[in-house]
């Protein structure tokens, strides 16, 4: 057999085991594992696919926060004090009307229509009332916990605001050192 007789060979067995070994390693593929009931409930109740921003509007990573004030995950509250955050939050749920008309006006912002005066100083408006409904439910609800309570949560807010700023000093350090070093240049001897 010729040189040339032996390379289509061999190139014609090497594609045939090619074809073979994927053909058998897609049927030894398992199954993709079925979520965990907890998975499972979570994409029932808020019909949300993946983790990082698949299906999440707005709210993007931010996971599955719904309003009010979060830094109560972790307390031991009593089944009163629970009940009446629950309470609070149901009494200030935002108006679907006007979380529309946000919607609207945010969307026209992303498609790059020129908002009009209206449009501003409604979004502004909107805004301004949000934080400060906001701001009386955290205070609600800072009046349903008992001092040791409120203590942790101060303690927390501390220790967050000292990991803010170490954060920012090791940003402001990166961008300084990244800047003071000089860019890389490929420079190759050609001989």
């Amino acid at each position: 057999m010729s040189l040339k007789g032996r390379f289509f060979s061999g190139l014609t067995l090497a594609i045939v085991m090619a074809a073979f070994g994927v053909v058998s390693f897609a049927q030894e593929a398992p199954a993709p594992a079925a979520p965990t009931d907890k998975a499972a409930k979570k994409m029932k109740r808020d019909g949300k696919m993946g983790r990082h921003g698949e299906g999440r509007g707005m709210r993007g990573m931010r996971g599955d926060r719904k309003g009010g004030f979060h830094g109560i995950r972790g307390l031991e509250l009593t089944d009163a004090q629970k009940e009446q955050i629950r309470v609070i939050r149901e009494n200030n749920k935002p108006d679907a009307a006007v979380m529309a008309e946000l919607r609207t006006i945010r969307e026209s912002r992303k498609t790059g229509t020129a908002l009009t005066d209206d449009q501003k100083n409604r979004f502004k408006a909107i805004r301004d009332r949000q934080r400060a409904k906001g701001d009386a439910v955290r205070t609600q609800i800072e009046n349903v916990l008992t001092a040791d309570q409120k203590a942790t949560i101060q303690k927390r807010r501390d220790e967050m605001k000292t990991r803010r700023e170490e954060f920012r000093q090791k940003r402001e350090e990166f961008r300084k050192n990244r800047q003071a070093k000089p860019a890389k240049t490929d420079t190759k001897k050609i001989g």
